[in-house]
């Protein structure tokens, strides 16, 4: 089974619409999908309970509560985090993972709070241990901003692969409230959110995106 975490430690970093986005499509092409929610606040398992019984099956997990106790047998594992993990708690997680996607948002806090994650992640056994393969997205960027440009300078500076942008859209709001995924949604409606996504997909569906 592959498994694919979303981390950060900053809360509000955009960790949960990157899972739901992922599970959805992962779920979308037809795999066996587990969406494991680390987070006590729920809000991937809320966002699978808003789920229409006609979309394709994504099994919820309550990863903060059991532990991923008696998990299913899928094709893929989706792991949405909790905020403010470090230390032991931080390498635990690591450990469950290949893959770790690390969400940023354009504003000089969450740049320089990522700055220090990333150190500690990298300092982690895990991924010291060439067990684990991480890569950043830009989240809710505006390019119209003087601070999209300094993010993307500022994610060239941490020597792990910067993937893309995802833009600020009432797309991933609208997905939020129905339980899907972007890849879910209307074709014509979704075509440069679609765009945005596909270095994101290119990388996990390759090889150097596993340890």
């Amino acid at each position: 089974m592959r498994h694919i975490m979303v981390l950060n430690a900053k809360g509000g970093s955009g960790k949960t619409t990157l899972a739901t986005n992922l599970a959805a499509y992962y779920a979308s092409t037809g795999k066996d999908v587990v969406l494991a929610d680390f987070d006590p606040q729920g809000s991937s398992l809320a966002w699978l309970e808003a789920r229409g019984a006609g979309r394709p099956r994504i099994h919820g997990m309550n990863g903060a509560g059991d532990g991923l106790k008696g998990v299913r047998k899928a094709d893929v594992m989706i792991m949405d985090s909790p905020a403010a993990v470090h230390g032991k708690d931080l390498t635990a997680l690591l450990r469950r993972a290949e893959t770790v996607l690390i969400p940023v948002l354009p504003s000089p806090i969450d740049m320089r709070a990522v700055a220090k994650f990333i150190h500690e992640v990298k300092d982690s056994a895990p991924v010291s241990g060439k067990k684990v393969k991480l890569a950043l997205v830009a989240n809710r960027a505006r390019e119209v901003t003087n601070i999209y440009w300094e993010l993307e300078a500022f994610l060239g500076t941490l020597k792990i692969p910067f993937l893309t942008h995802l833009r600020d859209s009432m797309n991933y709001i609208r997905a939020a409230e129905r339980g899907i995924g972007i890849h879910e949604m209307a074709p014509y409606a979704t075509a440069l959110d679609r765009e945005q996504w596909k270095p994101i997909i290119s990388w996990l569906n390759s090889k150097r995106s596993q340890p």
